[in-house]
């Protein structure tokens, strides 16, 4: 606003200094003296268009670029507009100002500190990215302004932030560091919607926490490891145990069904030996007769009489073998 009244102020100025000019005429006096008198007059000339230098500031001043991923934010005499400034070239008045808002992906940093629900303290740093909705600018101008970050972004990351990791442990912070962004994405999210800022994303990218505490993390993780270890080895000897005992086992039923097997050949053989010769027998029996039996004594007989004999099988009585006569002695 000061340049457009400087601007003003000055074409006037040139316009009346330019259209002076200076005359000099000599003149006579009663004595008849004569001299020369300068008079000034002023009137426009060709000079008078040097006064249009200022009013092209003017000009110029009704012109405003808006560069590329911005909005512009039409102020009036202090009054926030309702109209908004796209990308490109764009005129106002030229008692008008223009605010740009980026509306591009913007990313700041942030460290802070936190206690987890334990009270260990941790040193946290991270990112947050955002940016600003086109059609909200002038809502987010006119009520936080351009600072909007460090007013009402930077404080809102700080608390959920503290929020989201008092509900966790400090060893939970450790292995939930992608729970722990999305959580605080969450509630920024719905924190900031009513400024028309998006949250692309939050990230917790580091965590360190106090000497004490890492060591004792560390001497923690050694004994679990050392126990995992000892675990391991018993529950291989166990495994190995187990498997010389089912192997002894298998080779117990193994031998025992080789002899049940064995066993049952052989008596099976057996049966069918016993069974061929009652076969036999009862063959032979059947196939016996009286003349058969006769038969087989005479062919078998060796010409020595038996010493006793059956009688009708009503007793035994002894052959006398009665010497040969003596045909000689006739």
């Amino acid at each position: 606003m000061v340049w457009v009244a400087a601007a003003l102020i000055l074409a006037v100025v040139v316009f009346i200094i330019t259209g002076f000019s200076v005359t000099r005429k000599e003149v006579t006096d009663k004595m008849g003296n004569t001299r020369v008198v300068s008079a000034k007059t002023w009137k426009t000339n060709r000079k008078s268009i040097l006064a249009v230098l200022p009013l092209l500031l003017i000009i110029v001043g009704c012109i405003s670029t808006i560069p590329a991923g911005h909005t512009g934010v039409l102020v009036t005499f202090g009054r926030v507009e309702d109209k908004i400034l796209n990308e490109g070239v764009n005129f106002k008045l030229p008692y008008q100002q223009v605010i740009k808002m980026d509306n591009r992906v913007q990313k700041r940093d942030f460290a802070m500190e936190a206690f987890s629900s334990d009270i260990q303290q941790t040193s946290i740093s991270g990112s947050v990215n955002f940016t600003v909705d086109k059609t909200q600018s002038q809502f987010l101008y006119q009520n936080v302004g351009v600072n909007y970050y460090d007013t009402v972004i930077y404080p809102r990351v700080l608390e959920n932030v503290k929020l989201v990791f008092s509900a966790y442990s400090a060893e939970g912070l450790v292995e939930k560091r992608t729970v722990l962004s999305d959580s605080v994405e969450e509630y920024l999210t719905e924190d900031m919607s009513r400024y028309g800022i998006q949250i692309i994303d939050v990230n917790i990218e580091n965590i360190d926490f106090t000497d004490t505490f890492t060591d004792a993390v560390e001497a923690k993780q050694v004994a679990q490891q050392n126990k995992l270890t000892t675990q391991t080895e018993q529950e291989a000897a166990i495994i190995v145990a187990q498997a010389e005992a089912e192997k002894k086992v298998i080779a117990a039923n193994a031998e025992a069904e080789t002899a049940k097997i064995a066993a049952e050949a052989e008596a099976y053989a057996v049966k069918i030996k016993a069974e061929a010769e009652a076969k036999a027998n009862a063959d032979i029996a059947a196939s016996l007769t009286d003349e058969l039996i006769d038969y087989t004594k005479i062919t078998n007989w060796n010409g020595v009489l038996p010493q006793v004999q059956m009688n009708g099988g009503e007793g035994v009585y002894p052959v006398i073998e009665l010497p040969a006569s003596n045909s000689s002695n006739g």
